[in-house]
């Protein structure tokens, strides 16, 4: 068992490597088409913002994207035997610019912001928008959350985790459960400490796992709030 642990550990370890190469690769063209695209913009902006104003003047300058709209999601949790919750039912994905209100704290999934969070190792000491952590769900992110009643040592264990791994975010959130759970899309885990082997598991399991709506899409150039 001990070669079989050691042949596992070393292939997600090649996987994850295989990963961030692939990240890196996607931020080169992402610089390059930044700067082609800019020259794009500039050109726009006149324009944009000359149908802008007559826009907000037909409706009487109101807001269209304002106020608070449904996920768009159905169903319930049902918790596996490994003590996952799974949602069973539906999870929109439409990208929307308002405020959304979701059926589960931390959402596992729903209609988002069309910009994903940065999710590349990244740790984030103050609370985040749900609408852009969901985004980055979708691509694939384990998101790693914890309440002020979570121990100091499991939270700075799980922060240096976190920035070892990519595909992975942290964050504080005071709206659920437990003081740290542990969230892809469409999965749930409340784990004990950061010594719980669910968690492990958990990372082994999702990030970049079967349940990715979009396997492979980046997890930087979004935002870092």
């Amino acid at each position: 068992m001990g070669s079989a642990k050691m042949t596992g550990n070393a292939a997600r370890k090649a996987r994850i490597e295989e990963m961030r190469r692939a990240e890196q690769a996607r931020e080169r063209r992402n610089r390059i088409l930044t700067v082609a695209a800019s020259v794009v913009v500039v050109a726009g902006l006149a324009v944009g913002g000359v149908v802008l104003v007559r826009s907000q003047h037909d409706s009487g300058g109101k807001d269209t994207a304002a106020g608070s709209k449904s996920s768009g999601d159905s169903g319930h949790f049902t918790t596996d035997k490994d003590g996952v919750r799974t949602w069973s039912g539906k999870l929109s994905r439409t990208h929307v610019t308002t405020s959304v209100k979701y059926p589960m704290h931390p959402p596992v999934g729903g209609n988002h912001n069309p910009v994903w969070l940065n999710c590349n190792g990244n740790v984030y000491t103050s609370p985040v928008k749900d609408e852009n952590a969901v985004h980055a769900l979708e691509h694939g992110a384990v998101w790693v959350t914890y309440t002020a009643k979570a121990k100091k040592a499991d939270v700075d264990a799980l922060a240096a985790k976190v920035k070892q791994t990519p595909y992975t975010l942290m964050s504080p959130y005071e709206n659920q459960a437990a003081p740290l759970m542990l969230s892809a899309w469409g999965h749930q885990l409340t784990a004990k400490s950061a010594d719980d082997p669910a968690v492990n598991k958990f990372f082994a399991t999702y990030v970049q796992g079967k349940q990715t709506p979009e396997p492979g899409a980046s997890c930087t150039g979004g935002t870092m709030k």
